[in-house]
């Protein structure tokens, strides 16, 4: 029996050998390919965990754009307030209406004034004040400040100016009421492109600052790019605080000084636009919504080519000779001093500062910049006409999302209103764009698709210029070279060409295209 098996296996031994080959070659190949299939799936679950990741984080960041700017935008709104006292103006045009009508009849005496709405100009008032002294309509003249002054104040021996006319204060409160309503839309408008970009550009830096800490070996876990704990600013903004904190503190000067150039842009196309008319005008919609655009003309540019160009730096950031007074203005230099005890932190980088400020003043210069604030000032005027002024002063009726019917295209063009029913919607308007809550015009804003798109590009362009930063954030652990690596991406079909080997110690991050060709981009995959 034995030696018909041996016998066997010696006739057949060149076929048995094939055989176990084959297996032995089968079983190895079968090894590789599902050692490759678990390293794919590895690689796979790894990569939809990091853009899920940087996706999440991604609109935190947005949610806290949103936060911040309400969180600023009483500052802003506070100093227009003050500057521009519309209520002022229309006490002493209620108070001369009240004076005048008890002289005529003291029975008639109200202890309660009318609103602006119900305030309107006597014949007697129109004919003698249309004139003034010198020949020249009130309208044309050069008004005094809207701030008015205290009736005791001749009583205190200071020099008191001189009264106004009614119908000079109408005219000042046509000014100031339509001023102050479009200034704040502005400022309201550019304060949250600011902080898009602001945010955004260091919330990019964050997550090199991951990459970099798995790169080091420092971080032994993937990158973590959510911020679960409130203060847990490294994480939210990157290591260097101190840097971090002085660039956010540049938007102390729209708060402080850019919305006053803004006011004064608006105030002089205000004058242009609504200076010819009278408390009595019958105003339609449709004139109304024309007298609008002819401001937003003059302010922003009459023509594409003129808003692209437009020169909204010096509103958002101040010269360079000045970075340092406001620095010092914000007061976070009195912050640096440390109780006795306590190490102080660690100081900021002045070329990290330069190179954040610098690509920021390029950001805002760019047609996408310009291109995108046109479109959230489109829906901020949008909603202030569309949908408060149609509904509160010419009483159209809305569809369901608020805004104006398109089928009373009709009503639009018969229907009139006198101007102080107008001014009287601005006035209390202004309130709610600077201090709404829930903000609706700032809801609106965020509504528009592109500002996302924006921020995406913002948070996803420069990679390579972030890396050979001279600030040191990676120049320790980092290799560029150029390379084809898929990395978690933002959300506008647009990847960010970033990999990394943490057991090599290397990043390796593709050529950058310039922010407008990243932007171009994002708009066709849109």
């Amino acid at each position: 029996m034995i030696s018909t098996v041996r016998g066997w296996f010696r006739r057949n031994r060149t076929p048995i050998a094939i055989g176990v080959g084959i297996v032995g070659a089968g079983y190895v190949v079968s090894q590789y390919v599902m050692s490759k299939i678990s390293d794919a799936r590895e690689r796979m679950t790894s990569e939809r965990i990091s853009k899920e990741n940087l996706r999440r984080r991604f609109e935190q960041n947005q949610e806290d754009c949103t936060f911040t700017v309400l969180a600023l935008l009483p500052t802003a709104t506070a100093n227009v307030l003050a500057e521009m006292n519309t209520e002022q103006i229309t006490y002493e045009i209620q108070q001369a209406k009240t004076a005048k009508a008890v002289k005529a009849n003291p029975a008639d005496a109200s202890p309660t004034p009318p609103s602006i709405a119900d305030t309107a100009l006597t014949e007697d008032d129109a004919k003698s004040s249309i004139i003034s002294e010198s020949g020249v309509h009130a309208s044309q003249a050069s008004l005094p400040p809207l701030t008015s002054v205290p009736e005791n104040s001749a009583q205190d021996g200071t020099s008191a100016k001189p009264r106004r006319s009614k119908r000079q204060l109408w005219d000042d409160l046509i000014i100031s009421s339509v001023t102050r309503a479009f200034t704040l839309i502005y400022t309201l408008a550019l304060l949250t492109m600011l902080t898009r970009v602001q945010l955004n550009l260091l919330g990019r830096r964050s997550y090199l600052s991951s990459v970099v800490a798995l790169a080091t070996g420092t971080q032994s876990a993937t990158i973590s790019l959510e911020n679960n704990d409130d203060d847990n600013t490294d994480q939210a903004y990157g290591s260097d605080f101190d840097t971090n904190r002085k660039y956010l503190t540049f938007s102390w000067w729209v708060l402080n000084k850019g919305w006053f150039d803004i006011m004064n842009a608006v105030d002089s196309a205000v004058r242009s636009v609504f200076g010819t008319l009278n408390p009595r005008d019958l105003i339609s919609f449709d004139r109304l919504s024309d007298l609008v655009i002819e401001v937003r003309r003059q302010v922003e540019g009459s023509s594409p080519e003129e808003r692209r160009s437009a020169n909204w730096l010096r509103y958002l950031l101040p010269p360079q000779g000045q970075e340092d007074e406001v620095i010092r203005q914000s007061g976070i230099l009195e912050g640096n001093v440390a109780p006795e005890g306590v190490p102080a932190p660690p100081s900021s980088s002045p070329e990290a500062l330069r190179r954040l400020l610098d690509e920021t003043a390029d950001l805002i210069e760019s047609p996408a910049f310009c291109h995108v604030l046109t479109l959230l000032l489109d829906a901020g005027f949008s909603t202030l006409v569309e949908k408060k002024l149609a509904t509160e002063a010419f009483e159209l009726p809305v569809d369901e999302s608020g805004f104006m019917a398109n089928a009373i295209t009709a009503a639009k063009q018969t229907k009139v209103v006198l101007l102080p029913r107008i001014l009287s919607v601005l006035t209390r308007q202004a309130h709610v764009i600077g201090n709404g809550v829930p903000n609706e015009y700032l809801q609106d804003m965020e509504a528009v698709r592109g500002l996302e798109a924006f921020a995406a590009v913002v948070y996803s362009s420069n990679w390579e210029s972030e890396v050979r930063g001279g600030d040191g954030l990676m120049e320790s652990a980092v290799h560029v070279k150029p390379a084809a690596a898929t990395t978690p991406e933002v959300p506008t079909e647009k990847k960010t060409p970033t990999s990394t080997q943490a057991d090599q110690s290397i990043v390796m991050v593709e050529n950058q295209d310039s922010f407008e060709s990243a932007w171009e981009k994002a708009v066709e995959a849109q």
